[in-house]
């Protein structure tokens, strides 16, 4: 049965730390209530984008973040209604440890502040491999630090025998918090990971799927289903109208100069095309991107720059956001005709909007492979992981955006880019204070990850721009 997105049932998957088993039980309770014919809406708070991977194959839906730090607190119920229209139930997948969020900002982008914001239960994961009476205090503390916070039940996972879980039982009665679930370790559930975290599902679909499905197993076993349904089923009714690109785009004026009255002249009217790379080099990009482009008038078609020897015919700007081509340097490099056909664009002027692995594909090289060349910088892989939000001001006027425009992003990345910034930098960052990227021709690119939701008129610029380039 359907429900309007306000009132769909919803619960949020949190836990004391990272490494405790949230993404087995999202992803698992996700796939085991997909199985039972629900549809369920599948959400990631933060900016994790390979956790929505795993998430879209459990539900055959769209994983969609929920960023309070990119987007702002406003956006997360529009949000997280505007993905679960149309389901039955949406299960939200916490980031890090429940209180964790953006450092030195209190609890803003942290799992507490998503769930209290989505009026959303809470469904607690803890690791009890290495504890048995002590669980009862450390659930007890994470149920009572924040009264705003309801917790309605917790998860044990990691559990070695019946007498382990028998103990931990006794302990938790007096916590007065029940126990939705026991999971003991499962090595086929396991998920490789590397220097980014988890391999993206793109890289190993037929193993992806059967982790999955060994995830749904182990959840449907182990945990009361039903309670954690009905448990969803209390969640408050969210005030306001989901979000949606086409009124985003309406209430939010673009970045650049009006439309002359009348609208523009017929030559510009209609779609333009705009590519955006996709496959298993690049995994990464916010679906409400595409939307807020289609929304402006784009034409939006995806290519594997591994596979595809050429951008889809009649294509006018270009976006290619992250994902891992420092693992697929030399058949990104192979396919020269590509990369021929990228720098010719270029050339001509088109808009393109390149973040992060998008930035990579642009520089001259990439560890020594040649990469489209467009860019007179090259990039290496490096010991160091460089990893946090980041206030942001344009520093140029772009195809995203005029100088001065604010906007917030986040940096995930073992690579360096030397130089990391052009005569016209992309971006000032103000802490660490730095200017950083690249805007060239019809080039904006950078290292940070934004979410256009936070600036719709981003969208429309860039459209704008593909129209008349």
């Amino acid at each position: 049965m359907l429900t309007s997105p306000s009132s769909v049932p919803r619960l949020v998957v949190a836990a004391p730390s990272s490494g405790s088993g949230k993404t087995t039980v999202a992803t698992g309770l996700m796939a085991a209530l997909t199985a039972r014919g629900l549809a369920v809406s599948p959400h990631k708070v933060g900016p994790d984008y390979i956790d929505p991977g795993y998430h879209s194959l459990a539900t055959g839906r769209t994983g969609r973040n929920l960023d309070a730090y990119l987007c702002g607190p406003e956006l997360v119920g529009p949000l997280f209604a505007h993905g679960a229209r149309g389901c039955d139930i949406a299960v939200v997948e916490g980031v890090m440890g429940m209180f964790d969020g953006a450092a030195g900002e209190g609890e803003l982008a942290s799992t507490a502040q998503v769930a209290k914001l989505l009026r959303a239960p809470v469904v607690l994961v803890v690791d009890a491999s290495s504890q048995s009476r002590s669980v009862a205090a450390l659930v007890h503390g994470f149920a009572s630090w924040d009264p705003e916070v309801r917790i309605g039940g917790v998860i044990l996972n990691k559990v070695a025998s019946d007498r382990h879980e028998e103990l931990l039982r006794e302990a938790l009665n007096a916590a007065g918090v029940p126990v939705l679930g026991v999971l003991r370790r499962v090595a086929q559930v396991d998920t490789p990971s590397r220097h980014l975290g988890l391999v993206p599902v793109a890289e190993r679909r037929a193993a992806a799927v059967e982790a999955v499905a060994a995830m749904a197993a182990q959840v449907a076993h182990g945990c009361d289903v039903e309670a954690l349904v009905a448990l969803a089923r209390g969640a408050g009714v969210l005030p306001g109208a989901a979000w949606d690109a086409a009124e985003a785009l309406a209430s939010s004026p673009p970045p650049s100069l009006p439309v002359p009255a009348g609208g523009p002249p017929d030559g510009l009217k209609g779609k333009v095309r705009v590519a955006v790379a996709g496959g298993a080099a690049f995994t990464f990009s916010y679906a409400e991107h595409a939307e807020l482009l289609s929304a402006a008038g784009a034409e939006v078609v995806v290519f594997d720059p591994l596979r595809d020897e050429g951008l889809p015919e009649g294509t006018r700007g270009l976006v290619v956001g992250g994902g891992f081509p420092e693992v697929y340097a030399a058949e990104l490099s192979g396919n020269e005709a590509l990369r021929k056909e990228v720098r010719a664009l270029v050339e001509a002027g088109a808009p393109v909007a390149a973040e992060c692995a998008g930035l990579l594909y642009l520089c001259r090289e990439l560890d020594g492979q040649p990469m489209c060349g467009v860019l007179d910088a090259g990039a290496r892989m490096s010991e160091r992981l460089t990893l946090g939000y980041r206030d942001a001001v344009a520093v140029s006027d772009s195809v995203l955006a005029v100088a001065g425009t604010r906007m917030r992003g986040h940096e995930f990345h073992r690579t360096v880019v030397e130089p990391g910034s052009g005569a016209a930098p992309a971006w000032g960052v103000l802490a660490p204070r730095r200017v950083e990227g690249f805007v060239e021709r019809g080039v904006h690119a950078s290292y940070l990850h934004t979410h256009w939701a936070s600036e719709p008129g981003v969208a429309r610029r860039f459209v704008e721009r593909c129209r008349t380039s």
